[in-house]
């Protein structure tokens, strides 16, 4: 009996102490200044899909989803936290389904991480500042990298070429210049 008030104390200590720290607030800065919304407000402003996908680590479904098949001029940014990540001048057919990209615009925006979710390893790829799970990374892409970034539509948002002064996005408008 002892030892099991003692361990609902600690456990209670942890969670008051975790609380105190975190000001009662879930929502976290990063070394950017980017400050990821709590999830009560991610919940609010996503879609299901989008809040599935990039907080629960899900997969759209593949041909059903709104980029795999986008040809219009533009770059892809975290929908999230805005983070540039992808161009449409670095996107190709992979016959996959989802949105593929040889390389990201922004290398520092993306992090990889090891999953096991499946039989054989994988290389999930999420955003730097929102964590936001973005999909996958795989090593049978097209020249020049040879690599495959195959990204759920849900987990972005899609600015085009002309919208990207509006959007404060115009430091990639020389992608298209040529």
């Amino acid at each position: 009996m002892k030892k099991t008030v003692l361990v609902i104390a600690c456990i209670t200590a942890i969670f008051s102490m975790s609380t105190v720290f975190s000001g009662g607030n879930t929502s976290s800065e990063t070394v950017s200044g980017y400050v990821k919304p709590t999830d009560n407000e991610l919940k609010q402003r996503l879609t299901p899909l989008q809040y599935s996908v990039t907080q629960n680590d899900d997969t759209e479904r593949p041909f059903n989803n709104e980029f795999w098949n986008e040809k219009r001029q533009g770059i892809y940014v975290d929908v999230v936290s805005g983070e540039a990540l992808f161009s449409s001048t670095h996107k190709y057919k992979s016959g996959t389904g989802w949105p593929s990209f040889y390389q990201p615009i922004e290398p520092a925006n993306i992090t990889e991480k090891k999953d096991y979710l499946l039989i054989f390893p994988r290389t999930e790829v999420r955003s730097k500042n929102a964590d936001s799970h973005l999909g996958h990374l795989f090593d049978d892409g097209p020249e020049p990298t040879g690599l495959r970034y195959c990204i759920n539509s849900a987990s972005l948002k899609f600015i085009p070429k002309e919208n990207l002064k509006k959007e404060g996005y115009e430091k990639y408008l020389g992608l298209f210049e040529n």
